[in-house]
């Protein structure tokens, strides 16, 4: 009687839009993927076959996380944590390297990449650190422990190395800022981001001008209160000091294509057959759909395979040239929708477990839809940041399917 009533306390709405999105992006990934030689919408030779067979996979794996009871996800956070990190780990001696990236495991033909399935790991041993403190985070000791609990699975994700994975642990500080972190961590990665990007657009003096301007902005509008001068001048040498180390940063940490990408974005690189080609075709794909689009499978750069690896990282090109504008818009609306949600489901949890797992699903949903969406506008470099449950990939469709339904399970024992 009590795992029947469990049953009808599932977010339906959770479950109703996860089902929409799997679904258009199949219909997505058949048409950015469908040749000549396909047979069938079952035909497991081809890469759209492959992805409703992930997709099949998926409602097992559903089932099976849905008929665990909902205790053992807090219980064994830590267990599941580390094993995640050991697979990890495993990479270094048993993994494959593609384009200088050893982040997959071969199984039969099938590749399993693990940093998708550490994300919902990372997310459950942080729910249960904070949840276990019985505090907030304001405490510097807490806030060591759990960047401690972020940096491992990151260390280990650099070193494979594969930055667009890494990108995705600041969502991390979403959930731990509503845990009581002090907003300060928020507005220092937010300015360490500008400064970052101004120093890379106009050069450190332009930028070491605006930081030495911005500071006595805010000293004059603060003269009343008297402002400690030390404290501004300590805080304007760190920032200057940080975009004079900015150019070793770029030159020596990231890869030339990660710098050939930064450099497109921003307009420092005309690039149109090279490494800008990806971003410029998806442009135009976008751009000839219009308001209604082309129509399924009649888009012209996706029929004519001008997108690279379309049905991946750059599957949002696709809605919007054969959905247009207005498909492209119901797809946007499904995935605020969802964050909001979970958002509030969240927020809803008895326990503070719940409540910071569930913040922590939004937050890397979140990360991961923003930067694909500008990725392939061509308003932030490419990274290599799937759509969630739209992007091709068993790994991928696996990772946010564990993510979330470990959440509505949660939930519905709430």
């Amino acid at each position: 009687m009590g795992a029947t009533k469990t049953h009808l306390r599932f977010d339906w709405l959770i479950i109703f839009i996860y089902i929409a999105l799997v679904s258009m992006g199949w219909v997505n990934i058949y048409s950015a993927s469908l040749s000549d030689s396909a047979q069938g919408y079952l035909d497991f030779t081809q890469i759209y076959g492959k992805q409703m067979m992930w997709i099949g996979l998926s409602l097992v794996l559903i089932i099976f996380i849905l008929a665990i009871e909902s205790k053992f996800y807090e219980n064994y956070a830590s267990v599941i944590y580390i094993a995640s990190l050991l697979s990890l780990v495993g990479l270094f001696v048993f993994g494959r390297t593609i384009a200088g990236t050893t982040a997959w495991y071969d199984f039969g033909g099938f590749s399993i990449q693990p940093s998708e399935f550490t994300k919902a790991a990372t997310a459950l041993a942080l729910a249960k650190y904070v949840s276990d403190i019985q505090t907030n985070m304001e405490e510097l000791k807490h806030q060591i422990s759990a960047f401690i609990i972020l940096a491992l699975p990151v260390v280990l994700i650099i070193m494979q190395p594969d930055p667009g994975s890494v990108l995705v642990y600041a969502a991390f500080v979403f959930p731990l800022y509503r845990e009581g972190l002090h907003g300060v961590y928020l507005l220092l990665g937010l300015f360490a981001t500008v400064i970052f990007v101004s120093t890379l657009a106009f050069g450190v003096i332009w930028a070491a001008i605006a930081i030495v301007l911005l500071a006595g902005i805010l000293y004059y509008k603060n003269r009343r209160k008297r402002p400690k001068i030390l404290k501004y001048v300590f805080i304007v040498t760190a920032c200057i000091g940080f975009a004079f180390s900015v150019s070793y940063i770029f030159n020596n940490v990231f890869k030339q294509h990660h710098r050939d990408r930064f450099n497109i974005v921003l307009g420092k690189e005309v690039d149109t057959r090279g490494i800008g080609y990806n971003t410029n075709q998806s442009e135009i794909a976008i751009s000839n759909g219009g308001w209604f689009g082309k129509g399924w499978t009649q888009g012209t750069q996706t029929k004519g395979n001008f997108v690279p690896e379309q049905h991946t990282d750059y599957i949002f090109s696709t809605v919007g040239e054969e959905w247009g504008f207005l498909g492209s818009m119901v797809v946007v609306l499904l995935f605020i929708g969802l964050i909001t949600r979970i958002i509030y489901r969240s927020e809803k949890q008895k326990s503070q477990f719940g409540r910071v797992y569930g913040y922590s699903v939004a937050a890397i949903i979140f990360i991961h839809f923003f930067v694909n969406i500008g990725m392939v506008l061509g308003v932030f470099p490419t990274v290599g940041i799937p759509l969630p449950f739209f992007s091709y990939g068993g790994s991928a469709l696996w990772g946010f399917t564990i993510l979330l339904f470990i959440f509505v399970k949660l939930d519905a024992a709430n």
